[in-house]
């Protein structure tokens, strides 16, 4: 237990990660009689739930994202460092960040997750995951790259590779995508080209269970389904991706394996632990689970380290019922909240009972007037289910400025059906002719453009 006396320096905390389980442990450590130190490789706050209308042009990076100093620039106990933690001495209680080592008292980890291809890492060149703003900006440029390309294209089945999208994976954020896409192509676009019907896109979601939003209550996975499927959308349950390679995805359904051409191929099937998740293993002997995450304790520390604690898509929290629970922003954000409520307890001489996780529902948007909520004691779906979706995310962006542009924006694309953010940005898809035929040129292929 850690004491605090009047003569003792102030209780160092430090917090590796400005996502929502760090930001939220310094948030509630705001007036606690502590140092706080919050360490990340991004000077921003990234609202990760919204990421996939940066990925089809509905918002910008910037309207999801929050500077890290400006959040908690009221926080006068709390210092921000931009920098990577790339080393732990739990024996010096010190973190490094690249030459400079950093003391703690109490350390909160929370580095998040990064996407997982199952082994097959080769994969994230054709088809990207979406985590990072970088990821959003790049799967935008492909999205709206396969539809300039399959303008200029004359060849008929070139063409339909173009406007073939295929998303791997049927949880919330793939069944958004494919609902955002299938508008673009059914509505936004439609009077935009000459040369192609940007309607006749076909948009396949693959799940490799029997049903998508595998989460959701089951009647629920089937109005999404249904709602997908009057978008255009083609649900695929039951299928294994088995290879992505040449623009060419191969499924494999029961017996039975296809080939898919597809130049645009969006992956939303899995995550596995960050890198740090590696080192706390290496440096504390915390056991991880399959995907790297680290088991902790009911009270989210390290086993035998009770001065370290890893909190949000990190942490393996199985004390509950047994199951991990769900890399969701909720979880992250009272997992922050607790442990940062729990070193208050600490140093008053108190504690507190294990944490334990209040499930306030799922959500997932599937598009205009259109959503599936399930808060357990009740689900909507349709359109109160789209409207409570839109309240829910402007009351968690994290600063005002943030919420009043999503809502003006939202309301312009409300009535307007357009998507302002529509940028193709990078070199990969622009060649001397122009758009390149091949959407991952390598870098030695690259041409300037001759304006």
């Amino acid at each position: 237990m850690v004491n605090s006396l009047d003569n003792n320096p102030p209780h160092q905390v430090v917090i590796v990660g400005g996502g929502f389980g760090g930001l939220y442990a310094a948030k509630t450590l705001a007036k606690a009689a502590v140092n706080v130190t919050l360490i990340d490789k991004r000077n921003f706050h990234l609202f990760q739930p919204l990421l996939y209308q940066v990925a089809t042009g509905a918002l910008s990076p910037a309207d999801i994202s929050s500077p890290l100093r400006s959040v908690l620039s009221k926080s006068k106990n709390t210092k921000v460092l931009l920098g990577e933690v790339n080393n732990i001495d739990p024996e010096a209680k010190q973190v490094t960040v690249g030459d400079e080592a950093i003391a703690y008292d109490t350390l909160i980890v929370a580095t998040g997750a990064k996407h997982s291809y199952f082994g097959k890492d080769n994969w994230e060149e054709f088809a990207p995951g979406l985590k990072t703003v970088e990821d959003a900006i790049e799967m935008r440029r492909r999205i709206f790259t396969a539809f300039e390309a399959a303008e200029k294209e004359t060849d008929p089945e070139k063409r339909r590779a173009w406007l073939t999208f295929v998303i791997v994976g049927g949880g919330p954020t793939g069944v958004e995508l494919a609902g955002a896409i299938a508008e673009l192509a059914n509505q936004t676009l439609k009077e935009d080209f000459r040369n192609i019907d940007t309607s006749e896109a076909k948009i396949l979601l693959l799940e490799g269970l029997d049903r998508i939003l595998p989460p959701f209550a089951p009647e629920l996975s089937q109005e999404a389904e249904a709602s997908l499927t009057r978008l255009g959308v083609v649900v695929q349950t039951k299928t294994l991706v088995t290879n992505i390679e040449n623009d060419i995805v191969t499924l494999k359904q029961g017996d039975e394996v296809k080939e898919i051409a597809s130049k645009t191929v969006l992956w939303a099937a899995g995550v596995k632990a960050s890198a740090m998740g590696k080192v706390l293993a290496e440096r504390t002997g915390a056991e991880c689970d399959r995907a790297g995450r680290i088991i902790v304790e009911p009270d989210l520390s390290i086993k035998g380290h009770p001065n370290i604690f890893v909190v949000g898509d990190l942490a393996n929290f199985s004390h509950q019922n047994g199951k991990p629970l769900p890399g969701v922003a909720p979880v992250a954000k009272q997992e922050g909240e607790y442990v940062a409520e729990l070193v208050q307890k600490r140093l008053a001489g108190n504690s507190l009972p294990p944490f334990a996780y209040v499930d306030h529902g799922s959500l997932a948007m599937i598009g205009h007037n259109s959503a599936v909520v399930d808060l357990g004691f009740i689900k909507l779906k349709g359109f109160f289910a789209w409207l409570f979706w839109l309240v829910i995310h402007i009351y968690f962006l994290i600063e005002f400025d943030n919420k009043l542009v999503v809502i003006i924006q939202w309301g312009w694309n409300y009535f307007t059906r357009n998507r302002g953010a529509r940028l193709i940005t990078g070199q990969e898809s622009i060649t001397q002719f122009g758009i390149s035929d091949r959407n991952y040129a390598s870098a030695d292929n690259k041409q300037p453009v001759n304006v």
